[in-house]
């Protein structure tokens, strides 16, 4: 375990001896903007804000050499078990990056056929080569699925929207909510909607009970035959496919090495080249790409990605700083802090390691976020003068494409003042020179020193986008090494699909609830209202 390492011993050390001051640090180093600050693809990742110096770097590279990090990205790319809970490789970086493909596993050869079909399927679409039953072009598509299956394609999706070319519009529904599905389908024609069901083993709840939904909408207006010109499935199940009425020329598989959250890059991803070409896809797929070519480098110094996992495992177990504040200065990117729970949380959200010990160590934080500058008006009050310090990701966009300049400027510097706000603060001293009132100087101070790191995209093209998605991936992945944590399992998950599975049974069962008394009070109370 690495609370009992060496280098993490002097990690811990070196946290509890030194008082980091960041006015002091950046008076001590004039160049510490440049000097910590690391070049990615085309990404470029400031992380002078934090609470880190030159030792903090030099103790966790110490650390990576200790527990053999490179070995450990190797066995990932070369198909080792590292999914040891699940006995599965971890493959989705071979999706988008053919160096990496190792022939000895099952289905690699069969990726580039797999994404050819459903690329030329995509085209077909859109071009009209591919109709509705009545021989209508579709005009909207309707993505049903949750969790991986909803929140990559629907984050890229809507950070896509400004290149979007009327053609095919796409929609999409993942709650077990019929108003939220009700709401989507009341304003499209069934004669030029397409369903895209995405589900792994076509066995999950909440998607399943959308898709037959969606069916039943169809089928009402056009007829049972109309069900195999108009559904789409991505998935390992072609029988279940099959039985619901999708043909198997319109099923497109992906691998079990393919985890949910990781899967937007595979066939999942069908929505975005519906909504936006093959290309598109591609591009987006390029620019991940880029990102996990650094993964090849021994030099975890100089890999931006490593630095941001360092820090933030340094944030939470050494600052003991339990939460992350996400904030992309661009509403394009509003979906990108839910996107980044999921990628994190259900990655790192682990309480054991690798080898079923309990971790000593914290292993992600709570991550929360909304697009400046909306936030500023809403929580970043508690960011800077709470009693709680929560370090910041500021997600910053140089040029959005057709923006007018007064905007964009004003953007960027809205977030680089905040960033600056929370580094800085103002003292007392401060308020005093501009002869702030006496009674409100202690109401008015504004503590400083709370950490924050700036990741700027060159623009919102979609090989910028692959990147920033491929830089958490990297920087995920890190921590959950370093930790010696499985980041590719889910099973906190698991428990309570069964759960809910048997209280759905309970709801319309006759007999007395046999759960615990709050549950039991709270399902006879829903009874009632029937």
């Amino acid at each position: 375990m690495i609370s009992e390492s060496k280098s993490w011993t002097r990690i811990v050390k070196h946290g509890k001896s030194k008082h980091f001051d960041l006015r002091k640090m950046f008076s001590k180093d004039p160049q510490r903007g440049k000097n910590f600050s690391l070049k990615i693809a085309d990404l470029n990742f400031d992380y002078s804000k934090s609470l880190i110096d030159d030792k903090t770097i030099k103790d966790f590279l110490s650390l990576a050499k200790e527990i053999q990090l490179d070995k450990q990205i190797s066995d990932l790319l070369s198909g080792e078990l590292v999914n040891n809970t699940e006995k599965r490789s971890v493959g989705h970086i071979w999706l988008r990056s053919k160096d990496f493909r190792p022939s000895k596993i099952e289905g690699v050869s069969e990726i580039d056929r797999v994404q050819s079909n459903f690329l030329n399927f995509a085209s077909d679409v859109r071009s009209g080569k591919i109709k509705g039953h009545s021989g209508k072009n579709f005009s909207d598509v309707v993505n049903i699925g949750i969790g991986g299956s909803d929140l990559g394609p629907a984050m890229l999706y809507k950070a896509l929207l400004h290149k979007h070319d009327g053609k095919v519009n796409c929609h999409f529904v993942s709650n077990i909510d019929e108003l939220e599905i009700s709401q989507v389908l009341k304003n499209l024609n069934p004669e030029s909607t397409l369903f895209v069901v995405t589900s792994k083993t076509f066995t999950t709840a909440e998607t399943l009970k959308n898709a037959n939904f969606a069916k039943r909408w169809l089928v009402n207006s056009q007829g049972q035959d109309a069900v195999r010109s108009h559904f789409v499935a991505i998935s390992t199940s072609a029988n279940a496919c099959k039985d619901f009425g999708v043909d198997s020329d319109r099923v497109f598989p992906f691998w079990d090495w393919v985890g949910g959250r990781f899967s937007v890059f595979s066939s999942v991803g069908i929505s975005l080249a519906l909504g936006y070409g093959s290309d598109s896809f591609k591009d987006l797929q390029k620019g991940a790409s880029e990102i996990d070519s650094y993964l090849k480098a021994k030099d975890f110094s100089q890999n931006a990605a490593f630095i941001h996992a360092i820090i933030n495992i340094w944030n939470l177990n050494v600052l003991k700083l339990n939460s992350l504040a996400v904030i992309p200065y661009t509403s394009s990117l509003s979906r990108f802090p839910a996107y980044l729970q999921q990628l994190w949380m259900e990655s790192n959200g682990k309480s054991v390691t690798k080898s079923g010990k309990k971790s000593k160590l914290k292993t992600s934080p709570v991550i929360f976020g909304e697009p400046g500058t909306n936030s500023q008006h809403s929580f970043f009050q508690m960011l800077h003068q709470g009693n709680q310090v929560i370090p910041v990701d500021f997600v910053l966009v140089k040029d959005e494409l057709g923006q007018d300049k007064e905007f964009q400027d004003s953007l960027f510097a809205n977030a680089l003042a905040q960033a600056a706000v929370l580094a800085f603060g103002k003292n007392k001293a401060e308020l005093k020179s501009v002869k702030t009132e006496n009674e409100l100087i202690s109401h008015k101070i504004m503590p400083g020193n709370r950490p924050s790191n700036i990741i700027t995209l060159p623009n919102l093209e979609e090989k910028s986008l692959g990147q920033l998605i491929g830089f958490y991936e990297s920087s995920v992945i890190f921590q959950g090494l370093l930790l010696h944590i499985n980041s590719f399992d889910q099973w906190g998950v698991e428990l309570g699909k069964k759960t809910a599975s048997n209280i759905l049974k309970s709801m319309s069962d006759a007999t007395k609830p046999d759960y615990d008394s709050s549950t039991n009070q709270q399902i006879l109370n829903y009874k009632k209202k029937n």
